[in-house]
């Protein structure tokens, strides 16, 4: 990460911000904007730093919060600054909980006992576009939804592979490496699970398999 990117931290525990504060100074390159303890405050807030043309590049939020907790929050936040990137840090992995969170538009869900390479790797996807999940999150869902069916137009097996490998955030050179291919084959691969699926992006992609079963296949 060259320039410095400007985080944002929401969570109602006071310790826990603080800690997630000092934690992120640890990191190069990242500048702590600022942290709220509830959505209320974190809407509010972020609309006065972009006022200020310091809106944040990535906004850490919990989900369980009195008042407007974070799947609200972090709805309302995108639909004002669509291009601000939500990553979930949270305790929860119920499915239900993970899918709410991607489809307020949420860009990474990670669990409050992540290590400091995985945080710095989701910020990287949000930033890159792409959807990070921890792997525990992967692989609940997964389980959860293993045996439910593709409905859109068939996928190859090959196909289903790459569309996993999406759901788990994967760039199109580490799906390469995954499958040993080379990346242009990588791209097409993944241009052709997006005509096939009707979808205009990765991370709508990455939503679509894991409401169907097809993410996380491995871990």
């Amino acid at each position: 990460m060259n320039a410095p990117v400007r985080v944002y931290v929401v969570d109602d525990h006071a310790v826990v911000r603080q800690g997630i504060r000092a934690y992120m100074a640890e990191f190069d390159g990242v500048e702590v904007l600022g942290d709220a303890a509830s959505g209320e405050d974190a809407v509010r807030e972020i609309r006065l730093l972009d006022a200020d043309q310091r809106l944040p590049d990535v906004v850490f939020m919990d989900l369980m919060m009195p008042g407007m907790d974070g799947i609200v929050a972090t709805k309302r936040l995108k639909e004002h600054f669509p291009k601000l990137h939500v990553i979930v840090m949270t305790s929860f992995v119920e499915p239900e909980r993970i899918r709410a969170a991607l489809e307020a538009g949420a860009a990474g869900y990670l669990l409050k006992d992540a290590e400091a390479d995985e945080v710095e790797r989701a910020i990287r996807a949000a930033l890159a576009g792409e959807l990070y999940l921890d792997a525990a999150v992967a692989r609940r869902l997964t389980t959860s939804m293993f045996n439910r069916e593709i409905t859109a137009e068939p996928l190859s097996s090959r196909e289903r592979e790459v569309l996993a490998l999406i759901s788990r955030g994967y760039s199109n050179r580490e799906i390469a490496e995954q499958l040993v291919i080379s990346e242009k084959t990588a791209r097409t691969h993944v241009s052709r699970v997006l005509n096939k699926l009707g979808l205009s992006s990765r991370t709508q992609a990455a939503l679509w398999a894991i409401k169907n079963g097809v993410a996380g296949l491995s871990t």
